[in-house]
């Protein structure tokens, strides 16, 4: 089952909103084959697995780290398959959540005779498709906080100068996560300072949908976002109060607009309809107002902070994290086994938010 979870972790950026599987064949301790989902709208895991084995397969005992589908979909039932194949002996480590599934494909294997083992590993298994868990579940994709900030938590001076805070190395890897996400997320704050394109160099496994997040739809004239709209994907949220105008512009530019309800939860709106679309993570990488709303509303699922080894100081200098903030230290968001390393000098650390209802 741990050989299984490691080819599953190989599907990132490339399967979703599909969950990432890894699938293991084997006969005693002797390996048959093995195989991972690779592609979304391509076989999945078992089928690969099946497929590479060339010899009978009875008496072998099939594992896998996301219970077998047992419905039609881009794909046959991996449930069919397995039958098919003569498998006797299936290990799981964790039930499907997705409707059409959720506990009918083991039930499937079982009333056709083969032995289904449940639980194995399924804690390393949740884990590793929490966002999908989360788009199922909770109907909003998998929010990843990004930003980097000096030793004395700064993104930028006091008149503004943020470029580059982070190293090159640094950069790298935050193309790298742009690379594997459904979309990337700011606010108008980091559009007007920063001008940036939103985009992974070089390209990733996906092309991210580049959101705005602004209440005025007011981008400045000739910003590469706009520039760029009808290249690569944008979308720019606003309010019904918003100048016509300013939409208009937007719209001329290819972007899609997207008008949200001032009077409710602007992000939760928004995170909704990102759901609606079948988007899993979602990159969110400023400004300070923006992830601070998205701290206050408990939103946040992962966070990656990439600290670079200087002091700014000043009162009038920005922190990372706007908002209301926490009252109390014990309200804080908690990363749970943070991991920390050293590029180059900075010092990056990613974890995910702890005791999260989606998460093992």
């Amino acid at each position: 089952m741990q050989r299984a979870l490691e080819l599953a972790g190989a599907g990132q950026g490339h399967v979703e909103p599909n969950p990432m599987v890894g699938c293991v064949i084997a006969r005693g301790d002797q390996l048959l084959a093995e195989g991972y989902h690779q592609q979304y709208g391509g076989p999945h895991a078992e089928v690969i697995a099946l497929a590479a084995c060339k010899e009978a397969l009875d008496q072998a005992t099939l594992y896998v780290t996301l219970e077998p589908c047992c419905h039609q979909g881009k794909t046959p039932p991996c449930s069919d398959a397995i039958i098919a194949a003569g498998i006797s002996r299936v290990v799981v480590a964790d039930r499907d959540p997705f409707p059409a599934v959720a506990g009918a494909g083991i039930r499937q294997l079982s009333e056709a005779g083969i032995e289904v083992v449940e639980g194995v590993g399924q804690q390393a298994a949740r884990q590793l498709v929490a966002p999908y868990r989360k788009r199922l579940l909770a109907g909003q994709p998998w929010v990843i906080a990004k930003w980097a900030m000096t030793l004395d938590g700064r993104i930028a001076t006091r008149s503004g100068d943020s470029k580059w805070i982070s190293n090159q190395a640094s950069r790298q890897v935050v193309h790298q996560l742009r690379g594997r996400v459904d979309a990337i997320l700011v606010g108008r704050g980091t559009v007007v300072a920063d001008n940036p394109q939103l985009t992974a160099r070089p390209a990733g496994a996906r092309t991210a949908l580049r959101v705005v997040m602004t209440e005025s739809a007011d981008l400045p004239v000739g910003c590469q976002l706009l520039e760029t709209a009808r290249k690569i994907p944008l979308l720019v949220s606003c309010t019904e109060s918003a100048d016509e105008a300013c939409r208009q512009r937007v719209r001329d530019s290819g972007a899609e607009l997207l008008v949200l309800d001032k009077q409710g939860n602007t992000i939760q709106q928004l995170l909704d309809e990102l759901a609606s679309r079948q988007l899993t993570n979602v990159l969110v990488e400023g400004g300070a107002g923006l992830l601070g709303g998205f701290r206050d509303g408990n939103f946040i699922d992962e966070v990656h902070v990439f600290m670079a080894p200087q002091l700014v100081g000043g009162q009038q200098a920005p922190g990372p994290v706007g908002g209301e903030g926490s009252n109390q230290l014990a309200e804080s968001l908690k990363l749970e086994d943070p991991q920390l390393q050293t590029l180059d000098g900075d010092v990056y650390l990613h974890g995910r938010v702890a005791n999260r209802p989606w998460q093992p």
